[in-house]
């Protein structure tokens, strides 16, 4: 199983990015995929997860700013983050969910400054 981000960088504040994650090894269209940050000495954290009915869940955090997307076809999930702040500086991490098991990603860094 791999899941591939890709998409991250430096944004200004108020600035947006988009992050990709392509997934191989998995039967992509049932498992629920998701989105997770981490600074460095914090847990990480939810930020958005989609259903395999593509039905979305955000953080309150980024609520109104990031939007989730996935292509079954193309087995990729997407995170579209506008009106980036600097609290959103992180490394952040796409998801496999199924059946109890989660796969992680490498991560791909999101730095949020002027």
């Amino acid at each position: 199983v791999q899941l591939v981000e890709s998409g991250g960088g430096l944004v200004q504040p108020g600035g947006s990015l988009r992050l990709s994650c392509a997934a191989s090894g998995i039967s992509f269209s049932i498992h629920t995929m998701g989105w997770y940050r981490q600074t460095p000495g914090k847990q990480r954290e939810l930020v958005a997860t989609i259903t395999s009915g593509s039905r979305t869940n955000f953080a309150d955090s980024v609520k109104g700013r990031f939007t989730i997307s996935r292509d079954n076809a193309k087995k990729m999930v997407s995170l579209e983050m506008n009106s980036l702040k600097p609290e959103d500086t992180a490394e952040y991490y796409c998801t496999a969910y199924w059946n109890g098991r989660t796969w992680w990603g490498q991560g791909t860094q999101v730095t949020v400054s002027s």
